[in-house]
């Protein structure tokens, strides 16, 4: 018992890695759990990988309205006002809608076919709380009775290959994080040795010898080892993969963003057997002062996704790759009184790639028949963008992993 102790502690606090994963919830060890498809079936591999997903984050609740533009709806520049986007600067996708000015590479892939727009989506009743309403769309669940997230959920149902999925940051976005496995964490940069521990070779070496699970031990305590030893092999795997490839070179102004998406490229580049990604941008809680705001957000935005699809267009995991864009909410229809706009419902959830089929899907709700609160009423429940994604991007049943079947889309 002593012995257990002393390893836990040693375990939990030794050694602060480039590249982490997260000890599953459930505590039973990874090297002891089956490879299992959706449909049940026991394989020697994992489920089938289609394609590769970068799932992007705009925290803050970015205004669709102003970055799809309804420029053929009257009620668009009756209800805005001020903050309204002018129809002459906005760029035209045809059919009464436009992109935000900022957002020119956006356009380009529209019109390679490669964007689609999916609009009205949110769930019944929705939370004007960041928190609660991001809560739900990580977990795809609207009762609140799911802790674990729903790309996690996939994860647990897959396979496990520590490098499945990885979360680009300092810690795993909770949509990846399941009941028994969790994505692997990397840190934002774009170089090899900054993925790795930095910690001496020789203490290395005794701590991945720790690290191997003992039958004597409790399945807290091998897992803890388990899930220490899948940090060294994620960060050693990702540092030799980044090694074989030129970080990509994006402008100096995509902040953050850009350096994540570096990461995921060099990954997708080098072949790496990662199925997911996830990366974020914040800033997006436009209060006042929106149009600036917004304007150089998604400036950013299309600034990055734009370096990140072509630096991958060449490389046989890029040209099935694709970006799914989404916000914890959209902004009211009406602006406040300091030229912004406050947490609304329905917003719109793109999605770019060259397997994308382009267009725009979902109907877009009304501006002028609005809810009780003054907010948009949604038409594309976010859990049929979930099934889209999870069998026309991973190749998986959709069903299991969100508790039951959802129409899909159709984008992919």
């Amino acid at each position: 018992m002593a012995r257990e102790i002393d390893r836990r502690t040693f375990l939990a606090g030794a050694l602060t890695v480039g590249a982490a994963g997260a000890v599953p919830r459930s505590l039973r060890p990874a090297t002891t759990r089956p490879r299992v498809r959706a449909d049940g079936a026991n394989k020697a591999s994992s489920a089938v990988k289609d394609g590769t997903l970068v799932l992007v984050t705009l925290y803050g609740g970015n205004d669709g309205l102003n970055t799809v533009v309804p420029i053929g709806d009257p009620a668009y520049e009756q209800q805005r006002g001020n903050v309204a986007i002018a129809e002459d600067k906005a760029l035209s996708l045809g059919n009464g809608f436009a992109l935000n000015p900022a957002m020119p590479g956006f356009k380009a892939a529209w019109e390679a076919g490669q964007l689609a727009i999916v609009r009205g989506v949110s769930y019944p009743n929705p939370s004007l709380s960041h928190f609660q309403s991001m809560d739900i769309w990580w977990s795809a669940s609207t009762t609140g009775d799911e802790s674990a997230g729903w790309l996690g959920r996939w994860l647990d149902r897959s396979g496990n290959d520590v490098l499945q999925a990885c979360s680009i940051g300092p810690q795993v976005i909770p949509a990846m994080a399941g009941n028994r496995r969790t994505a692997a964490a990397l840190q934002d940069t774009t170089q090899p040795q900054g993925q790795l521990p930095q910690a001496d070779p020789h203490f290395l070496a005794f701590y991945h010898e720790l690290q191997r699970p003992a039958p004597g031990d409790s399945a807290l305590v091998n897992a803890a080892a388990q899930a220490g030893q899948d940090m060294l092999k994620v960060s050693k795997d990702a540092a030799n993969a980044m090694r074989t490839q030129r970080p990509p070179v994006y402008p100096s102004d995509v902040g953050d963003l850009g350096t994540q998406l570096g990461v995921v490229s060099e990954l997708i580049r080098a072949g790496l057997p990662t199925t997911a990604y996830a990366v974020s941008q914040g800033g997006y809680d436009t209060h006042s002062g929106e149009l600036a705001t917004q304007n150089a957000n998604l400036a950013q935005l299309d600034t990055a996704i734009s370096a990140f699809l072509a630096s991958i267009a060449g490389s046989p995991r890029g040209r099935s790759t694709t970006v799914v864009i989404y916000t914890e909410f959209g902004r009211r229809v009406q602006p406040n009184g300091s030229d912004g706009t406050d947490h609304g419902t329905a917003n719109n959830v793109m999605v770019l790639g060259p397997a994308v089929h382009g267009g725009l899907y979902g109907d877009a709700p009304s501006l002028t028949k609005l809810d009780e609160n003054g907010n948009m009423i949604y038409t594309t429940d976010f859990r049929s963008v979930y099934a889209t994604v999870l069998e026309g991007v991973l190749g998986f049943e959709s069903k299991p992993v969100l508790g039951k079947a959802y129409p899909t889309l159709g984008f992919v």
